[in-house]
């Protein structure tokens, strides 16, 4: 089945569109702030330190989202947890339009991150969980392709909205999810394989923890752990300062916009290729080859000097590191049973989440050295690879594999 037969089936398009808009969502909050930043930088005169704050402040919610969200969907439900993480997010991110000040504004981030990093976990797990095996992997990778979407929605609202209206304005359409919250209440179910767990007894937190670090399940763990902090530190700390780095570079803040959308729009064929190759070659290669091309990617672009380097090593950038994360959620779910799924992936996710706050900081704090801009994106690409040799040497292949559920 290719991607469009699998569009075609009702019950998966209405699940897939149904969690994948939510997915859009989350993309827009995360990558708006990586606009706004820039244009608080000129407003509000933010230092390199205070831009790599705030940056990862929203990626600090994250880690306590992932862990709570994850715990809590394997005891109340994944549609449930989903909804009130949706609602967390998108409240936060409204009021924020509010912030009058930098302290109120990364308090009202933090709060947002921690809806943003629960969501995601939770609505992988679910989509997962609904789609028969042969067709599991390309449902959550084409999941993910609403991430570059959302993205996509950051960058128009960036350079259409916040030049003419200011940045309030992004953070009040950055509101719009908790409106969509009431649709998805009735749009979406549980999956059937964790309905079927209901009045089973379910393990206490420390016991699912005991059970994802249990001798079955530890090499998997390891492997994750490195994997989503590889990746997220590298995203986050390259994306989320992609914008700012643009206007280093000596490009008007207009400009750098204008440049980034048009990297921005490859991310949709990294989904798409990565949804096609993860069930013809595995998840393995897709994980490794596209995480060894997203590093390549990153040293040419730290390199780059002329526009048309930039762009073109910039879109090389976007294709591969998204295909590359598509593949980190359809293969993440897949190494737990039911009962500890989207506690394993949340784990994992938090530690990502842990790079993610980490990466915009350590940008920060390098630009404000005077550290080179080559220097900072081969650090990127040593950390890179180190995740894709975690997935080579010490991940296992799960492709057209039933979920387990003991």
């Amino acid at each position: 089945m290719n991607n469009m037969e699998l569009l075609r089936n009702p019950k998966q398009r209405k699940l897939l569109f149904g969690v994948g808009l939510s997915w859009l969502f989350d993309a827009m909050d995360v990558g708006i702030i990586s606009f706004i930043v820039a244009a608080l930088k000129e407003e509000w005169t933010l230092t390199a330190g205070q831009i790599g704050f705030l940056t990862s402040i929203s990626s600090l919610g994250m880690v306590l989202g992932a862990v709570l969200a994850g715990a809590m969907a394997d005891r109340y439900g994944r549609k449930s947890i989903l909804l009130w993480t949706l609602l967390i997010f998108s409240i936060a991110s409204g009021l924020s339009a509010l912030a009058t000040g930098f302290g109120v504004l990364c308090l009202l981030r933090f709060i947002s991150g921690v809806g943003l990093g629960g969501e995601l976990p939770v609505a992988s797990t679910l989509v997962s969980e609904s789609m028969p095996a042969k067709d599991r992997g390309r449902a959550v990778v084409l999941l993910e392709s609403f991430w570059a979407i959302g993205w996509i929605c950051a960058a128009l609202i960036a350079y259409f909205i916040i030049p003419k209206y200011g940045w309030q304005a992004a953070f009040v359409i950055g509101a719009m999810p908790a409106l969509y919250a009431l649709y998805l209440r009735r749009a979406i179910e549980d999956p059937p394989r964790f309905i079927k767990q209901n009045g089973i007894r379910k393990p206490s937190f420390r016991e699912k923890v005991v059970q994802v670090w249990s001798i079955k399940y530890r090499r998997s763990t390891i492997m994750l752990w490195i994997l989503w902090f590889t990746v997220v530190f590298s995203y986050y700390g390259m994306f989320l300062w992609l914008p700012t780095v643009m206007t280093m570079k000596g490009f008007s803040l207009v400009k750098s916009f204008e440049y980034v959308l048009i990297m921005t729009l490859a991310q949709l064929p990294g989904y798409f290729t990565a949804a096609y190759f993860i069930e013809k070659f595995g998840r393995k290669f897709v994980l490794v080859t596209y995480l060894v091309m997203t590093a390549v990617s990153a040293a040419w672009f730290g390199y780059s000097t002329s526009v048309g380097m930039l762009i073109t090593a910039g879109i090389f950038l976007s294709f591969f590191n998204l295909g590359a994360w598509g593949g980190l959620y359809a293969y993440s779910p897949e190494l737990y049973p039911t009962k500890v799924r989207t506690t394993g992936v949340g784990l994992a996710t938090a530690m990502g989440r842990v790079g993610g706050v980490i990466a915009p900081l350590l940008v920060g704090l390098l630009v404000s050295k005077g550290t080179g801009i080559n220097v900072i994106f081969m650090m990127f690409f040593v950390v890179i690879l180190i995740g894709a040799f975690a997935v080579l040497f010490l991940g296992k292949e799960t492709k057209g594999i039933e979920l387990a559920d003991e």
